[in-house]
This record gives structure tokens, C-alpha cells and sequence, in this order.
């Protein structure tokens, strides 16, 4: 699985925020109000993770799975023509369609430049997107002579995640009643 190191920095700190957020609501107003208070908070948690760390980069011996905020796509090494990468990865197939990664190796900066004179350019740090694409290519290119020719491309929605945000919205019209927000 390909995912922004970052994302999990992002997702863990906004678990912290949100628990300190709640927890000290409930302590000085309540559990009433923090009630009310909870589905913005938790609206900004879900942004968090549907932003930052659901989306990512799957491949196993039968193809490539792209999630991206709210869709994911299923790809069979069959279909896949070329996989490539711009600014984010670029998976391009026969119909001819590109689905891109939101999530998973980005193109970074350029490595860094020798420290000396003497050094030679293989000395230089590699991106590790870099890597992260040379390991997707090579799985596509071990996995298409095996691969059988009748794949699917299968493009869904995220439904959990579609679930828990009309949950949400949900919650965030039924606070703005109840505290008077809606009249």
C-alpha cells in the first residue's frame, strides 16, 4: 500500500485535537453541548481522513486499486496501459482513460546535490516516489504476462465514507435546530 506519510501524522493529531476539542466541552459545558458541538468537530476530523488518509495505492497480483476521497477504482493489470507520473500517479488503461492518484507517491523535489566535488550523480538521494513508482511498474510488468485478458476496470463510490459524511451532515442540521441556529 502506497500512502503520504504524512497522512497518518494528520489523521492521529486530529484524532488528538478533536478528543481534547470534545472532551473539554464536555467538561466545562457538558454532555448536552458538547452534543451540539460534535458534529463540526467530527466534520472537520472526516475532512481530515477522507482529505488525507483514505486516499492511497494498492496493488496486488490481480491489479491496481486507486482510492481517492469518495471513489475508488479497481484495475485490472490486463487493461492498464501505462502507468506513469506527473505531478501525482497517472494510471492510464485501454478504454483509454486516466485515473489518477490523489493518494500515494507524488512527484517530490529533486534530489539533493552532491556534497562534494567528487561524489557521483548515483550519491544523489532518490525520491521515494521515485521508488514507489518503480516498484508499481515493475509488479504491472510481471503481473501482464499472466494477467488474465477478461480484468475489469470497476469504478465505485467510497461508501463508507460517503455513509458517515450524510451521517454527519445530518447530525450538524439536527444541532442547528436544536440550538436555534435553523429556525
Amino acid at each position: 500500500m502506497f500512502r503520504a506519510p504524512s497522512a497518518v501524522v494528520g489523521l492521529v493529531l486530529g484524532a488528538a485535537l478533536a478528543v481534547v476539542l470534545l472532551g473539554d466541552a464536555a467538561i466545562r459545558a457538558g454532555i448536552g453541548e458538547m452534543l451540539l458541538i460534535a458534529p463540526w468537530v467530527l466534520l472537520a476530523l472526516w475532512g481530515v481522513y477522507a482529505l488525507l488518509f483514505a486516499p492511497h495505492v494498492r496493488i496486488d497480483p490481480n491489479g491496481i486499486r486507486i482510492h481517492n476521497p469518495l471513489r475508488v477504482s479497481d484495475i485490472a493489470w490486463a487493461r492498464v496501459s501505462d502507468i506513469d507520473m506527473r505531478w501525482q500517479l497517472e494510471v492510464k488503461t485501454d478504454e483509454p482513460r486516466v485515473y489518477k492518484a490523489f493518494g500515494g507517491p507524488v512527484a517530490g523535489r529533486p534530489g539533493r546535490p552532491p556534497l562534494r566535488r567528487g561524489d557521483d550523480d548515483r550519491a544523489r538521494r532518490e525520491p521515494p516516489a521515485i521508488r514507489d513508482l518503480q516498484v508499481i511498474q515493475d509488479a504491472w510488468e510481471s503481473a501482464r504476462p499472466t494477467a488474465p485478458k477478461d480484468g475489469v476496470v470497476r469504478r465505485s463510490w467510497d461508501i463508507p465514507s460517503a455513509i458517515s459524511l450524510l451521517v454527519l451532515i445530518v447530525w450538524v442540521i439536527i444541532a442547528l435546530f436544536i440550538s436555534g441556529g435553523l429556525r
